[in-house]
């Protein structure tokens, strides 16, 4: 595999570095959009926040990477192999895996394993890439440009959290909880409304206007491409750090209380912006609790709140004729008039 940038050393980007790290500490947020320009790192932060993930504990030869925590969410096999005896446990990287624009719906879903079929005349399944990214995230570049089916397809399994392929004589059912991570350039078009209302959070990714941020930007690059190696190990010491800031956020969350008036100004903020359905004031809840968690905190606020309401909200708005301005500035505008 490919040696991937340290996260730590991402030069600005704040608020999609911030959004992936909520995603991580609760995969309940619903997973990170990240849309803006080419060029301008949303690739490298989702294959940097791979490499820094803590490691998941798996049963080991299960294809499904059940955890051995929970039986209640076992597949089918672990079910029989728990049944027969105490199963092995160990410890993996947690999976993000690539979902390519042109991929068959056999590859994404799983289809019959010819090579059985044909040496030793079995029906057997071949999990494809929802099997393989269960526990862990699913990565669409260019989301925007993913075709129709494949889209319906994502919907229908992110909803119940588990896929079902029924051919060729195969009936499985296997779990597929993860959380989507999808990028794209608003230039080559939209995203459905379905799949955008997937997603718990939005970001706008934008070039750096900075000049000293360009600059550092080139810096690290170059120096990461000329030596990886040494590039990753002067690093590491900070990755350790906010690896360890994410096991502790884990750790806190449940511990982390929202209180009713904290309930109460997310719900106003919500309806002050017209968003459809009750997905937003939930989204902003699990998302301030999960930054609560990353600083510490035991209680959530209006700061968490402040903080973390553009990115749970702008992509939830109705368009409205009367107002041109962007969704970012209107989250903004009820920003300042809900929480002050």
């Amino acid at each position: 595999m490919a040696t991937a940038f340290p996260f730590s050393a991402i030069v600005g980007q704040d608020e999609m570095k911030l959004a992936l790290l909520i995603a991580a500490v609760d995969p309940k947020v619903g997973g990170v959009l990240a849309f803006g320009d080419r060029g301008s790192g949303k690739s490298t932060a989702v294959r940097a926040l791979a490499a820094l993930l803590p490691k998941m504990k798996v049963v080991v030869g299960c294809r499904y990477n059940c955890d051995p925590d929970r039986p209640a969410e076992f597949c089918e096999e672990c079910r029989v192999r728990a049944d027969k005896g105490a199963l092995k446990s160990a410890q993996v990287p947690v999976p993000v895996v690539d979902l390519p624009l042109g991929a068959t719906e056999d590859r994404v879903v799983g289809a019959l394993d010819l090579e059985r079929a044909l040496a030793r005349g079995e029906k057997a399944f071949e999990p494809g890439l929802l099997a393989r990214a269960h526990r862990g995230f699913l990565y669409i570049d260019e989301a925007n440009l993913l075709e129709d089916h494949l889209v319906d397809l994502l919907l229908d399994v992110a909803a119940s959290g588990e896929n079902v392929v029924e051919r060729e004589g195969l009936s499985i059912r296997h779990p597929a909880r993860f959380v989507l991570v999808g990028t794209g350039n608003p230039e080559e078009g939209e995203l459905r409304p379905q799949l955008l209302d997937r997603f718990g959070m939005s970001v706008e990714v934008k070039t750096p206007d900075n000049l000293a941020d360009r600059i550092e930007v080139v810096r690290r690059r170059d120096a990461f491409e000329t030596d990886s190696a040494a590039f990753v190990t002067n690093w590491a010491k900070d990755e350790a750090r906010l690896r360890k800031k994410i096991i502790g956020a884990r750790e806190k969350l449940s511990s982390v209380s929202v209180p009713d008036v904290t309930l109460e100004r997310a719900a106003k903020l919500c309806m002050a912006l017209g968003t459809d359905g009750l997905r937003g004031e939930l989204t902003l809840m699990r998302a301030a609790r999960a930054l609560a968690a990353l600083d510490s905190a035991k209680t959530v606020t209006d700061h968490h709140l402040r903080r973390i309401a553009p990115s749970a909200l702008r992509h939830r708005l109705r368009r409205n004729p009367l107002d041109d301005a962007g969704s970012s500035v209107r989250v903004d505008r009820a920003i300042s008039e809900v929480l002050g």
